[in-house]
């Protein structure tokens, strides 16, 4: 199998996540969750706000900003606009947002909003399936957080370091770095990053088999992410216990019912890219029920709405859906094939190693045969700012 070269997240960082207390913001046992990307003018702003509003407040106030030749102030209401544009599916306009960040940020000497800017790219690098600039990006982020002496900035791109380890499948070497990072938001009494990381670690368990404890974990995290207003935590909570109730108890209408009330939160606060992952776990749900012509109609779906805002990890799962599900229908054999080796071929490209002995067992399941030979296509990735 071929890796994607990059710096290991644990070996990095591991011995020197320990979170710094200068800066950071804690909260009490029962706090609400909060988002440290809406910074300066726009701190006021709540973790459920609508991205829509965000993305209006935030272009309004930064305009103000630069036409007061205030880049610090512009740097940071330029990070909710590049996370606003990000998780609406606006890529190319988030692409350009974080680097103005980036820029502004650097231009007033500011290590922390850098720090944040650098999160953002990295965080975007990884929707867009451009995993080795993801690496570097979200490695700068943690050290300019740790020079900032910001030790949200540093944690969140601890974070997106583990996390993109963990979608690659390499949980040998983020396992303990989740852990940690659990460890450390519970400690601040952080409840967006806690629920963050227990979903991340009830992933794991999910991938490796390991249901029950999967389960209690996605119920602790929709459980943390309730009491604390995580709206959007809960969500992804929700899709990971339908997901589990789907596949270990073959609980079709309790795990249909479940992403129904999560996507409900998703269209509320305008969260594209979750509701794009909510109607993909939709066709899974489906799929192992049998109801392949649901399941294709709704792998469908997803495709659409992942590759309108690049998401390329997203398409190709929801490719894979879609491939199993015509090929339950009746689709000639060797279409299948031919479609599974350029899904392996993709996920090798991008990866994501978990995804690509997916489709090697997606073969045996469908009795398509051997597949040909793999191709090594090189990654490509956006530049740096």
């Amino acid at each position: 199998m071929t890796r994607t070269t990059r710096q290991d997240p644990k070996r990095t960082h591991g011995a020197r996540a320990r979170a710094h207390t200068a800066g950071a913001r804690t909260h009490p046992a029962g706090a609400k969750a909060f988002a440290p990307e809406y910074q300066g003018a726009l701190g006021a702003l709540s973790v459920n706000s609508s991205l829509t509003d965000v993305l209006a407040q935030g272009t309004t106030q930064l305009r103000a900003a630069e036409e007061a030749g205030e880049p610090k102030e512009a740097a940071r209401c330029g990070l909710a606009v590049a996370e606003a544009h990000r998780r609406l599916g606006n890529v190319t306009a988030a692409d350009r947002a974080w680097k103005a960040s980036y820029r502004a940020a650097r231009s007033a000497r500011d290590a922390a909003a850098m720090a944040w800017a650098m999160w953002s790219g990295g965080t975007l690098a990884r929707q867009r399936g451009a995993l080795p600039l993801a690496y570097r990006l979200l490695e700068r982020a943690a050290d300019l957080g740790e020079r900032g002496d910001d030790v949200l900035a540093r944690g969140y791109s601890l974070a997106g370091l583990a996390e993109t380890g963990r979608i690659q499948g390499d949980y040998e070497a983020v396992g303990a770095l989740h852990d940690q990072l659990l460890t450390e938001a519970r400690s601040r009494g952080e409840v967006r990053h806690t629920v963050w990381a227990l979903e991340g670690i009830a992933q794991m368990h999910r991938n490796t088999g390991s249901y029950d404890r999967a389960l209690e974990l996605f119920e602790e995290a929709a459980r943390t992410a309730a009491a604390g207003d995580d709206r959007r935590g809960r969500a992804w909570a929700l899709r990971g216990i339908a997901d589990v109730v789907s596949v270990r108890d073959e609980d079709t209408e309790r795990a249909l019912a479940l992403l129904a009330e999560a996507e409900a939160d998703c269209r509320r606060m305008h969260l594209s890219s979750a509701l794009a992952y909510n109607h993909k776990m939709r066709g899974n749900v489906l799929y192992r029920a049998a109801r392949y012509a649901e399941a294709r109609d709704t792998y469908r779906q997803a495709l659409g709405e992942f590759t309108a805002m690049d998401e390329q990890r997203g398409t190709a799962l929801s490719r894979l859906g879609l491939t199993k599900s015509l090929a339950r229908l009746g689709r000639p054999r060797s279409a299948t094939r031919a479609e599974l080796a350029d899904l392996r071929d993709t996920f090798t490209r991008i990866g994501l190693h978990h995804a690509r002995a997916m489709v090697e067992r997606a073969t045996t399941e469908l009795g398509t045969g051997p597949l040909p030979d793999a191709t090594d296509a090189p990654a490509t990735a956006p530049s740096h700012p």
